[in-house]
């Protein structure tokens, strides 16, 4: 079975700065790691590929110093890694990404075997958008299982997969073909610690490099700004709140002063709603 996993190199989301003047990102100085929901997926992969047997492929976008992330995950124990990088890349949107990734997917299959299963975290702590998996999915054809709590088995010979889906209303449990395309929830698994082997190999390990035109991406215009309709015309912190949240004590009250206590002070904060509860329910 081969596997091909989308991982993104972000920055660290907890030390994150927005510059005062101009509203931007102040990535300067900031860490950068591995996309947390995409650790999820990758050890989804890696637990299929020793379960099933195969390989598993990391691929990502990004400048070079994603090759990082890729390393890291090679110490994970993914038996390849590459590296989409380009300047015709630059300043892709959700749009232009999946459409440079599922152009690298496609030559990966290619030159390695086509994919029997895609994997993407269910999205970025960067963008926060949850549409490269989708739009990977849509481009390539592929089946697409989104919000994925658990994958509870797969049938190679049918070419058949079930799993556990977790939606609004509760969980579904769906059985689709293969191949397809998964995007995991967080917290479905824990990401293993990578044996000394894995270590060892991922430090000798080359990272494979391609250019656009190595990935055989021809139109060009469909990349990196040309290919991006999405325009982020200002990043900012929210002002904080002058208004200081109202503590109620509940020290020898029962349930029910407390709740009368708490809906008469939510009511003298917002009397409309009070009318509008009383109106809908015809009293």
């Amino acid at each position: 079975m081969h596997i091909v996993i989308c991982i993104k190199q972000v920055p660290d989301s907890a030390q994150i700065r927005v510059h005062p003047v101009t509203n931007t990102i102040m990535r300067q100085g900031v860490p950068t790691i591995i996309n947390p929901y995409d650790l999820f997926a990758l050890e989804e992969a890696l637990r299929l590929r020793d379960a099933y047997g195969g390989e598993v492929t990391v691929l990502t976008m990004g400048p070079p110093m994603a090759e990082d992330a890729l390393r890291k995950a090679l110490g994970y124990g993914a038996d390849r890694a590459v590296l989409l990088t380009d300047r015709y890349f630059a300043g892709s949107d959700t749009l232009a990404t999946s459409f440079a990734l599922s152009q690298a997917i496609a030559k990966v299959g290619e030159t390695y075997g086509a994919p029997d299963i895609v994997f993407a975290g269910k999205q970025t702590i960067d963008g926060d958008t949850a549409q490269v998996g989708p739009g990977i999915a849509k481009r390539l054809d592929l089946l697409q299982l989104t919000y994925v709590a658990k994958i509870a088995s797969i049938d190679l010979a049918a070419r058949e997969i079930k799993v556990e889906r977790r939606s609004e209303g509760g969980t579904q449990m769906l059985k689709s073909r293969l191949p397809c395309l998964i995007t995991m929830l967080e917290g479905t698994n824990e990401i293993r610690r990578g044996s000394i082997e894995d270590a060892l190999g991922a430090a000798r390990s080359g990272v494979l490099k391609w250019s656009a035109a190595d990935a055989g991406i021809e139109d060009l215009t469909r990349c990196g700004l040309r290919g991006s309709p999405t325009v982020v015309k200002r990043v900012f912190a929210p002002a904080a709140r002058a208004e200081k949240a109202v503590q109620i004590d509940t020290a020898e009250k029962t349930l029910r002063d407390t709740a009368d206590e708490l809906m008469a002070a939510i009511f003298t904060r917002q009397p409309a709603l009070e009318h509008e509860l009383a109106f809908n329910s015809g009293a």
